[in-house]
């Protein structure tokens, strides 16, 4: 798989790989253990997905520029705060498979880690004078914490229907990558139109990627991480949703117990996955992706054709049929 995400980096390489050393720059501290820190984030860092759509997104509108560098680690700086941050929040001790930064350096140190790279990437926007594309991640961050705080209070309740979902996933995952579209775009035009497209297809592209890692949930791929795992942390997901609206009131009962009081039991989650599977819960999640990676591709079709906007094409390709 990781040949597959090489093949799609072709068009961008110079970029990413000049990227790489201006972040590893921008990364660097006088103070040890931060440092130390840093060099433990960078090694484990994951396909570049996010720079990947920033480069993409500013030669479809025009040229990379010096702001798209900062951009792209502005988006990185930031990113990387809340998921130190979140691991803390959620007592995670692994992420993608390696030991987080809470696991390693305790509580304390990983917030002042994360405190860090914000603060980084607020000084790196005003020492550059990039205010807009500060105000564009500034305002995804915001509708991550909005997002997860959405998510948090109803699913104490589990009242979650479609439309509250897409809510959540528009702020919580949506969001950076429709801030790294918009980025790359307003690092290399003024054009306000386009730049507004960039974000939306950022935005339907998001919201496709959501669906894409709600459904390996229920299915029998190696994702490192185990089946089940968004109902044991009573994650409202849309296969879980849709059953839910189209189950009788005894069928609801049923679910809505099995998520509350049931979610440790690994045969009787296995059921519930198993009767998601039959009432058409994963099908119709399948379809929902498509519409918004159709919607995705019918605005990147009003773009001029170019080498970057079929990279594009091709990431949310990979994004929407990848294995894990």
């Amino acid at each position: 798989m990781s040949n597959k995400v090489d093949n799609l980096k072709a068009p961008i390489e110079k970029e990413l790989e000049l990227f790489e050393h201006k972040f590893r720059e921008v990364m660097r501290s006088h103070v040890a253990l931060l440092d130390k820190v840093n060099y433990y984030i960078y090694q484990r860092k994951g396909k570049q997905v996010r720079p990947m759509f920033i480069f993409l997104s500013a030669k479809m509108c025009g040229e990379v520029t010096e702001a798209t560098f900062t951009g792209a680690s502005l988006v990185e700086l930031l990113h990387t705060a809340t998921l130190v941050h979140d691991d803390v929040v959620d007592d995670a001790y692994e992420r993608r498979g390696f030991f987080s930064i809470n696991a390693l350096w305790k509580n304390k140190i990983a917030v002042l880690v994360g405190d860090y790279f914000l603060s980084k990437g607020l000084l790196l926007a005003l020492d550059t004078k990039n205010y807009n594309l500060l105000h564009i991640v500034s305002t995804a961050v915001k509708r991550m914490s909005e997002g997860e705080l959405l998510q948090m209070e109803k699913a104490r309740r589990l009242d979650i229907d479609e439309s509250v979902y897409f809510e959540i996933i528009r702020n919580k995952t949506a969001s950076l990558i429709a801030a790294a579209c918009e980025v790359g775009a307003a690092s290399a035009t003024d054009d306000t139109e386009l730049i507004e497209k960039m974000r939306l297809v950022g935005e339907h592209i998001g919201v496709a990627f959501q669906i894409k890692d709600d459904l390996f949930d229920y299915g029998e791929a190696d994702i490192g991480k185990p089946r089940g795992i968004d109902i044991k942390e009573r994650k409202m997901t849309l296969p879980l949703i849709y059953t839910l609206n189209n189950s009788s009131k005894e069928e609801k009962k049923w679910i809505i117990n099995t998520v509350k009081n049931h979610n440790e039991d690994k045969e009787r989650v296995n059921e519930l996955i198993k009767f998601i599977q039959t009432k058409g819960g994963i099908e119709y999640s399948e379809k929902k992706m498509y519409e918004f990676k159709q919607n995705a591709f019918d605005i990147i079709d009003t773009i001029k054709d170019s080498d970057a906007k079929t990279g594009l094409l091709d990431l949310v390709n990979y994004i929407t049929e990848r294995n894990y």
